[in-house]
């Protein structure tokens, strides 16, 4: 199994006044093809700023990061959306859907960027629409859906190029909990067929569909557990009490 992320002695520091805050220091690890991994953490932890630079929205002070075998530590912006849009797919808490645009209009437009035709952004679009039970509200506008749709579309938008990994910050943030179980059983479906997930959580209930939990102390890893050794010291199953 190859690493898709490959982090070595990775920092983020930032100066405020005479006082340099690490953010994260010496981070070290990887992260395999077909992982499902949540990483969790309380405020102050460093888990945003991990967020951030695994999906290329930042770049370390230090170390190194390699994303599919490439080194992306020290890439400009322009090399980094780019990297952004052929290799990660975004689910955001507060879905960050174009307003006036419809289901197929949001789901097509990373297509754009990479240069797809017309057609076949529309076809490509239209084919993950179906696969995440949205075939029949692809027309619609935001604000014609539900939350749950809304981020089916957002999962579907993260879908259409076909990354190497999904990216999900507290993908459930906004939605009520029978809702939020549908969105993970989403997830997990996508899981199940080979596609690699990092979710960036704090609420214990949805971690523990992740197969793996990285918890975040002071700019560090603290721990790597896999659930179901999570699971069985608190008790719980999936949906409810063991």
């Amino acid at each position: 199994m190859k690493p898709i992320i490959e982090l070595e002695n990775i920092r983020k520091t930032y100066t405020m006044g005479d006082e340099t805050i690490f953010a994260l220091d010496d981070v070290t690890g990887s992260i395999y093809e077909n992982q499902y991994v949540a990483i969790m953490g309380p405020s102050g932890s460093g888990k945003s700023t991990l967020m951030n630079i695994l999906g290329c929205l930042d770049t370390p002070t230090s170390g190194t990061y390699r994303l599919n075998g490439t080194d992306v530590s020290r890439m400009d912006d322009n090399q980094l959306a780019g990297i952004r849009n052929k290799e990660i797919g975004f689910v955001f808490q507060t879905f960050n859907l174009l307003p006036r645009s419809t289901a197929l209009e949001n789901v097509a437009l990373p297509l754009i960027y990479a240069g797809f035709s017309r057609r076949e952004r529309e076809d490509r679009a239209s084919e993950v629409l179906e696969s995440v039970g949205l075939g029949s509200r692809m027309h619609h506008r935001p604000n014609e859906l539900s939350g749950g749709q809304r981020q089916r579309v957002a999962i579907a938008r993260a879908l259409v190029n076909r990354p190497s990994m999904i990216l999900a910050d507290e993908p459930t943030g906004n939605l009520d909990s029978k809702t939020s179980y549908e969105i993970m059983a989403l997830l997990e479906d996508l899981h199940a067929a080979g596609q690699t997930i990092l979710l960036v959580t704090h609420e214990e209930d949805i971690a523990l569909y992740a197969h793996t939990i990285m918890r975040l102390r002071d700019g560090n890893i603290e721990s790597i557990d896999t659930n179901d050794s999570v699971r069985s010291a608190k008790g719980i199953a999936l949906g409810g009490t063991a």
